[in-house]
């Protein structure tokens, strides 16, 4: 293992990604070099960064003597040669894999045998970067989130070829300058570009098979899934053709897997130029006087129902049962296997994935969505078959009654939040399938990398994966298709929970 410490680094590519690189590895005390091969654009980046970093000075954010540290590290340099005595170069250039073989084969032809040649990028093979290159034990991905100098997140990346201390190495310069490192095999879309492909993928779908519009996905997902943004909002951000652009590479990355199927929907909206918040119209027009997408919803009618009947333990919910017996509600419990608050001849349950509109037994259903904090849920998403709006108003007062508005949906197996859940946990099982990284990098990842609330491991923990199997398992039954097959990883996550459980219950019959 290599410290790293003191090392001489070098940022290749003077673009808003590699300016972040540098301006972090210079804050931290490092002799940094900024080279592009555009002259006039490094020292225009440069210039850029300087302004930036004075405005920080004037909020009182940094101070000078950081502004003028930070500054006295980072050197631009006209000539790719210059780079001779680094340590560690970082490319942050153009997404293209025949650019950047050319580029690390110019490099080793430069640098030290020793140097550590390392990628910025966000889906390209390490394998196939270091291909051509002599020592490819050398060549590391490290990948930085935008903006770099703000994001905690970095994913490093090992080749087939890497050398393992080299990412051990990297690891410990990444916590020193405050970042959250996790480790990644070389396979398309590493960690964050890999597992976050059902938020988006299962948002379009519902938006495609017309279960609700667009604002009412995204409040449906910030408010009862606890996401910081819906995906609408968020491809609106990221920009459309970005986002149908890294889909479409993973996709094919992965020999058409139709887990990563880019969507019509989101196609529709790049070939009309549609890009989001940078065209002023994606999902939402941002031309508007109001440019964030709003859904408030309203106090539906309601009719108070003569008999509340509660069946079972609700440990998927705790807090909302918790929230049913804390109000003014006469409630009567009784035990029972499955999960129900029976409303006069109303049945409600948590969605296990189901489609109610496919079952034949004229029975009143309604399915609930999954609720990241009952103790602070302002609102909740409801499917209803066999109802009429008598029936729908019962349950409106029901839900009213502790403060919280009914979203009804079209019927959508799974509705949104523990589909869209149910998805992440089996993609991030799948990625510990396959050795691309541990549970707890995951988690890791995908909680710093993209602002989830939690990880997929961790959701999958407080929801319990015999819950989220279930509805993956319903899913795919009623889809029959391979993208909601269960990983064979989740499975037998849910038989050693089951086998836990078993376990403990053994245990306090015998005590």
């Amino acid at each position: 293992m290599r410290d790293l410490s003191q090392a001489k680094v070098a940022v290749i590519g003077a673009g808003t990604m590699g300016v972040g690189i540098a301006q972090l590895a210079a804050t931290y005390g490092h002799s940094t070099y900024l080279y592009d091969v555009d002259a006039t654009r490094t020292q225009a980046a440069l210039d850029g960064l300087r302004q930036q970093l004075a405005a920080r000075v004037a909020k009182g954010k940094i101070s000078q003597a950081e502004y003028d540290a930070t500054l006295a590290h980072l050197v631009v340099v006209d000539h790719i040669e210059q780079l001779a005595d680094r340590d560690l170069v970082i490319e942050a250039i153009v997404e293209k894999l025949e650019v950047k073989q050319a580029l690390f084969s110019q490099l080793a032809n430069v640098c030290a045998e020793d140097t550590i040649l390392a990628s910025n990028t966000s889906s390209i093979s390490i394998t196939a970067i270091a291909a051509k290159v002599p020592q490819p034990e050398r060549v590391i991905g490290l990948h930085f989130f935008n903006p770099a100098p703000v994001m905690k997140l970095v994913e490093i990346i090992c080749g087939l070829q890497t050398e393992a201390t080299l990412a051990s190495s990297l690891h410990g310069l990444m916590l020193a300058w405050k970042k959250v490192p996790v480790s990644a095999k070389s396979t398309p879309g590493f960690i964050v570009n890999r597992v976050a492909r059902p938020f988006y993928a299962e948002g379009l779908r519902a938006l495609q098979e017309q279960v609700t519009r667009p604002e009412v996905l995204d409040y449906v997902l910030r408010e009862c899934g606890g996401f910081a943004m819906g995906p609408c909002q968020l491809t609106d951000l990221i920009g459309q053709d970005v986002n149908f652009s890294v889909t479409q590479s993973v996709y094919r990355a992965f020999y058409d897997e139709p887990r990563y199927r880019p969507s019509l929907v989101q196609q529709e909206l790049v070939d009309a130029g549609f890009l989001g918040r940078k065209t002023g119209q994606g999902f939402y027009n941002y031309q508007a006087a109001e440019v964030s997408p709003q859904y408030v919803p309203i106090a539906l009618q309601s009719i108070t129902p003569q008999q509340i009947q509660v069946h079972g333990a609700w440990l998927a919910q705790p807090e909302f049962l918790a929230r049913l017996q804390q109000s003014s509600l006469k409630l009567e419990f009784s035990a029972a296997q499955q999960d129900a608050i029976v409303v006069d001849d109303i049945q409600i349950m948590l969605t296990d994935g189901s489609s109610l509109q496919l079952q034949v037994d004229g029975q009143k259903r309604v399915f609930m969505d999954w609720h990241h904090a009952w103790d602070k849920a302002k609102a909740i998403a409801l499917s209803a078959y066999a109802c009429d709006e008598t029936d729908l108003a019962k349950v409106n007062a029901l839900f009213l009654s502790i403060n919280v508005t009914p979203v009804w949906l079209h019927d959508h197996a799974g509705l949104l939040c523990l589909r869209t859940i149910a998805c992440l946990v089996n993609e991030a099982c799948e990625t510990v399938l396959h050795g691309v990284a541990t549970e707890q990098d995951i988690d890791s990842a995908m909680k710093y990398g993209v602002n989830y609330p939690m990880g997929p491991f961790a959701w999958a923990e407080k929801i319990s994966y015999n819950t989220i199997l279930k509805t993956l398992e319903n899913v795919y039954r009623i889809y029959a298709e391979e993208k909601y097959r269960p990983s064979l990883y989740l499975r037998k996550k849910a038989a050693l929970e089951t086998a836990q459980q078993q376990k403990l219950m053994d245990y306090r019959q015998a005590g």
